[in-house]
């Protein structure tokens, strides 16, 4: 076995353990990914950031894992019960659940009626019976009868003896360990409805219906049904079981106590003792250890639902951050309402805030008209590119007057697109929009994030705590600590992928950068404040407590474009510009027509400036960024066109073809916004024509993508859609009702059917009869839009 964290590391991604160690000296050092991953390739010899992003917490994991054996060791040993056998299974412990398995049985507890027995004098009765059950255990416990120790006779003897015994097959650790992993292939979790929450078909119970009675197999339960049946148990309306094993019909001790009976070579052969210890061992199997293994077992079906929904909101999140930008395009922002207004904001094309209104254009007002003169007079005084609707409340309306908009002033030239308002509202009531927009009224403040966040998302995003833009699911019922980790690294590695212009940036985008935190942001604001634009990253140095380290971390991720160095605008680090000053020589010429001269750079050997400092990969690396300084790594700029005529779900027919935008990703399929204010489902099923594992194998929010109209439940809000624009309409949104037949065999999400098995109808292909809230976030406004949710479910405003 791999006796050091940076070889068990290395051990488990395929790399070598000088690697590892070199990233974990670098971490260790202050460097962060996105560094490290950039610029430091020689010294990782190319780690990459998702390769360094699992080294980094499984770093932590193992050291939490040493720092706990050791308080284990040093406990143990101030007991006197430190062994060199114990210490060797101790040390050899690999998982923080081996580890407690072993230290169970010296583990500080309350006094329990096995060392009761203990101190009664029972122990010697309990050994001399599981080690020769030819002794009658009646007979033997009339010698360890003791009324002064609270021994009254045979009987309580015999069930202090039990007690002692019990304790002991619950803590042997190898045992636990096989009876645990057994549980979790053969066992399987049983949803029943509590009695009385079942009978109201609408209600707060009414989302858990397709639990009611269900069971499934452990290994077979995907994270978001896991999260739904824990959030229905919370929520009082389903009661949750996890059994070892489906049911048998033969009876006598199951198969676990068997093996509990083999490991202590407790048998059935005549003796006298042999039915005791037979007894005993079922007392101990359901008394004990079943319930440790359910804790244990609740915990990991909880802990592997929770990773898997932090990786799909993980992903989305990096989907959404890095959305095409719109660019610096002057923008029109439009937050729908409907009594309260349209709140109105021009932006132009860096972003600053030109004009603001509030038009009434839809009940209870309907003032159609002056509300398309006052858009059309904004958008021609400020040359208005875009127009940003945000997709919520009375965004379909809103849509509708947009378009008006452009069709009786076509000399305007616009283009309106619809935006995701999740988190807009949280923007608007914080401390740094109040900041940021000091002026303006709260109400009007969404409005100017809609059209900020269609020119750049991820600027606009970052000002906004990544858990309230709200792309998950289930996300309020997972650990705060790990998705707020999990969240944290995606909007670091986007910002510094993408890199940041140091002189137009917010304070909340630049405490994204390697190396600069809230305070350091807000000291390069104010000293630009105070000073004017940086006009080289040298400058950068003369900030406020920004020393040698952060100028390292954060100088190749900030940008200052027609500065005082031309390099200065690329991702070049101020630390390689001699090899840029090498290349500048041998071809003599200079910087600025050195830069985007792709003949003169390809024509360069990247050996012929490889020096002790700077190998291949980094002037590789350098010779790339000459080409395209500066280069954004995000998708060009599109819009989807909605079919004209199209606006409401009574306006679709099954077989229609649409262009629409994905606006969300589950792990049961994908949400796509078609213009009819009801997002439609795409089923995991009706994906491919092969087997999907992952719906974002396939599609990612932003996506543009042409789906076709399976099925229309208008009473219920719901949109059936593929991606298969060659299904039968007819055929495939009956196949899906039935069990998501068509295309995929039965998949249903994770897989075919298990036998005996009632699964919910998500499982079973369709989309779930009421997907449980994940409260006031972008997935619970798509569930709800797709009618999949209650519309009062959730708690809050929409976004």
């Amino acid at each position: 076995m791999t006796t050091t964290i940076e070889g068990r590391i290395a051990e488990e991604l395929g790399v070598r353990e000088r690697q590892v160690k070199a990233a974990v000296e670098l971490l260790d050092g202050g460097s962060t990914v996105p560094f490290i991953a950039r610029y430091r390739k020689e010294a990782t010899e190319m780690l990459d950031d998702a390769q360094l992003r699992t080294l980094e917490e499984r770093l932590r994991y193992l050291r939490e894992l040493e720092e706990r054996r050791t308080a284990i060791l040093e406990s143990v040993r101030e007991q006197g019960k430190l062994t060199d056998e114990l210490e060797a299974q101790l040390r050899a412990a690999d998982t923080k659940a081996r580890l407690e398995d072993i230290y169970l049985p010296f583990k500080p507890k309350r006094r329990t009626k096995a060392q009761i027995a203990r101190e009664a004098g029972l122990e010697p009765l309990a050994e001399g019976l599981l080690g020769d059950p030819s002794v009658e255990p009646l007979a033997a416990a009339a010698a360890f009868v003791d009324a002064d120790k609270g021994v009254a006779d045979a009987a309580a003897a015999l069930e202090g003896a039990r007690a002692i015994l019990t304790e002991r097959f619950s803590e042997d650790a190898d045992l636990i360990g096989e009876l645990r992993e057994r549980m979790w292939t053969r066992g399987r979790l049983v949803a029943k409805v509590r009695e009385g929450k079942g009978d109201a078909k609408e209600g707060p119970g009414a989302k858990f219906a397709d639990y009611f009675d269900f069971a499934e197999p452990f290994t077979e339960l995907p994270s978001h049904r896991v999260l739904a049946m824990l959030r229905g148990e919370k929520e009082e309306v389903l009661d949750l079981v996890l059994e070892p094993e489906e049911p048998s019909d033969v009876p006598g001790p199951s198969t676990y106590e068997g093996m509990i009976a083999r490991r202590f070579d407790v048998a059935d052969r005549g003796r006298p003792a042999d039915k005791w210890l037979t007894d005993t061992v079922r007392w101990a199997w359901r008394t004990r250890i079943i319930v440790h293994l359910g804790i244990d077992l609740r915990l990991r079906l909880r802990t592997a639902a929770e990773d898997e929904a932090v990786r799909v909101f993980a992903a989305n999140l990096r989907d959404l951050l890095l959305a095409a930008p719109a660019g610096t395009r002057a923008t029109l922002g439009l937050d729908p309402g409907f009594r309260t207004g349209v709140k109105v904001a021009v932006v132009d094309a860096t972003g600053k805030v030109v004009a603001t209104d509030t038009i009434y254009p839809h009940v209870p007002a309907n003032k159609w008209d002056e509300s398309l003169a006052k858009l059309a007079r904004l958008a021609k005084e400020h040359a208005v590119d875009l127009v940003a609707i945000g997709n919520g409340t009375a965004s379909r309306e809103t849509d509708k007057l947009a378009g008006e908009l452009i069709s009786r002033h076509p000399e305007l030239k616009l283009t309106k697109v619809m935006v995701s308002e999740a988190g807009a509202s949280v923007y608007s009531a914080s401390a740094f929009a109040s900041q940021e927009l000091p002026g303006l009224d709260v109400s009007l403040r969404g409005a100017v994030s809609i059209a900020r966040r269609l020119q750049d998302p991820l600027a606009e995003l970052v000002k906004i705590d990544p858990k309230s833009i709200g792309v998950g699911q289930y996300q309020h019922d997972l650990s705060e600590l790990k998705l707020s980790r999990s969240l944290d690294a995606v909007v670091e590695d986007c910002v510094n992928g993408v890199g940041v212009d140091v002189n137009t940036a917010s304070a909340p985008l630049l405490s994204r950068v390697s190396g600069i935190g809230a305070g350091l942001a807000e000291n390069i604001v104010a000293h630009r404040d105070a000073n004017g634009p940086f006009r080289s990253r040298k400058a950068l140095k003369d900030v406020a407590r920004l020393g040698p380290k952060a100028y390292e971390q954060c100088a190749g991720f900030l940008r200052i474009r027609g500065g005082d160095d031309p390099l200065d605008a690329s991702s070049v680090h101020p630390e390689a510009y001699p090899v840029v000053r090498s290349m500048v020589k041998r071809t003599g010429s200079e910087v600025a027509s050195l830069i985007g001269n792709t003949s003169v750079l390809r024509s360069l050997r990247p050996d012929d400036f490889v020096d002790e400092t700077f190998g291949l990969p980094t002037v590789t690396d350098i010779l790339r960024e000459l080409e395209k300084p500066g280069r954004d790594p995000r998708p060009a700029f599109k819009t989807a066109t909605f079919k004209d005529g199209v606006e409401k779900i009574s306006d679709l027919a099954p077989g229609m073809v649409l262009e629409g935008v994905v606006t969300n990703v589950a792990a049961f399929g994908a949400f796509v916004d078609v213009g009819v204010h009801q997002d439609g489902l795409v089923h995991v099923s009706a994906m491919s024509r092969t087997f999907v594992k992952d719906p974002r194998d396939v599609v990612k929010p932003g996506d543009v993508v042409k789906v076709k109209v399976l099925d229309i439940d208008i009473p219920r809000k719901r949109i059936s859609l593929t991606l298969r624009l060659d299904d039968d309409a007819a055929a495939a949104g009956a196949g899906q009702a039935r069990g998501g037949q068509g295309g995929q065999g039965g998949q249903g999400g994770q897989g075919g059917r298990p036998p005996k098995q009632r699964r919910p109808a998500a499982a079973r292909g369709g989309a779930p009869r009421q997907a449980p809230a994940p409260a006031n976030s972008a997935m619970a406004d798509a569930l709800r839009k797709a009618g999949l949710l209650d519309p009062n479910e959730g708690g809050g405003r929409r976004r």
